[in-house]
């Protein structure tokens, strides 16, 4: 897997075109201004459809905003104009997300989504259905999942140096949701980012046939009915490795960190690689959990983890 996604470069070369005239535009008559025109909207969706099946960069204001979008076509930067001033809160469309995108691709900077909560308990700030995601500098906080994709091979996500906090519920008909929930994709990467406060569920669910999930924090010592840190249920390939890990006291099941392979196997998961890790319990706490536990019978290679009394490396299931 390529560790420099295409949308990064893509979004470098459009902002080293434009004229600096252009980078510096500021709203004149909204929030949500296009860059490549310097043309301003009062609303998100409105920036969006302006769009249309292009390329370009929408620059949003600092503020609070109770709005939500779908993006149906083209390639999309949803770019705050000072990384962390920006949230969309407590709004979903089509009563799925904040951003609902099946465009070509999109890249969000320096956003927060809170507060997502819909009825069938899949809230989430960003649900993707199509295209290729990066996701960098975001938040997302106290809604019912992070990030929602659908199951399709061409789709890429990659996120980085982003908080997932006060996420997940398992109180709803439709299963349980999750901090980051993944579908049967090509490929995730999750780097340099923090798991925290989960509400129930798994911290990072994903299907896709190939994982790297490297450098990132899962602290699960104020989780509430809590289950895996990480759940492969379909089989996966790639690395985990240079992660952090500590297991909190409210779990619904702490049978074990990581899950491999729990439910259909769709891809192979012969060589995936488990390494240099660390895992913990939260202090004063005593019990017996796996760091992997594993369905499917095939080789993965651990080594150099580094896990606390009671923590047994790898279980078979």
């Amino acid at each position: 897997m390529t560790r420099t996604p295409a949308l990064a470069l893509l979004a470098l070369s459009a902002a080293c075109a434009l004229p600096a005239a252009v980078l510096l535009a500021q709203p004149a008559s909204g929030a949500f201004t296009v860059a490549e025109t310097g043309r301003s909207y009062a609303s998100l969706q409105a920036a969006v459809d302006a769009v249309g099946n292009a390329r370009a960069t929408i620059r949003i204001a600092p503020g609070t905003y109770r709005q939500c979008a779908v993006q149906e076509e083209g390639v999309i930067i949803y770019e705050a104009a000072e990384p962390g001033t920006v949230t969309l809160a407590g709004r979903a469309c089509e009563g799925k997300a904040a951003l609902v995108l099946r465009g070509t691709g999109a890249e969000i900077r320096g956003l927060t989504f809170s507060n997502i909560n819909v009825e069938d308990g899949n809230g989430a700030g960003i649900r993707l259905e199509a295209g290729a995601l990066n996701v960098a500098y975001a938040r997302f906080e106290n809604s019912q999942q992070g990030i929602l994709t659908a199951a399709d091979p061409s789709i890429r996500v990659y996120v980085t140096r982003s908080t997932f906090t006060g996420l997940g519920t398992c109180e709803n008909d439709a299963g349980c949701a999750h901090s980051l929930y993944i579908g049967d994709i090509g490929s995730l990467t999750v780097r340099e980012s923090r798991f925290e406060r989960g509400t129930g569920g798994h911290y990072l669910k994903a299907r896709a046939a190939e994982v790297v999930i490297e450098g990132n924090s899962f602290d699960d010592a104020g989780g509430r009915t809590t289950n895996y840190m990480i759940d492969l249920p379909a089989g996966s390939v790639g690395r985990i490795a240079d992660n952090w890990f500590v297991q909190g006291r409210d779990k619904e099941n702490y049978s074990a960190f990581i899950a491999l392979g729990a439910e259909d196997l769709l891809h192979p998961s012969d060589g995936l690689r488990i390494e240099n890790n660390e895992a913990r319990f939260v202090p004063g706490l005593s019990r017996q959990s796996a760091f992997l536990a594993d369905w499917t019978g095939e080789k993965i290679l651990m080594q150099g983890n580094k896990l606390a009394a009671g923590i047994k490396q790898y279980e078979a299931r």
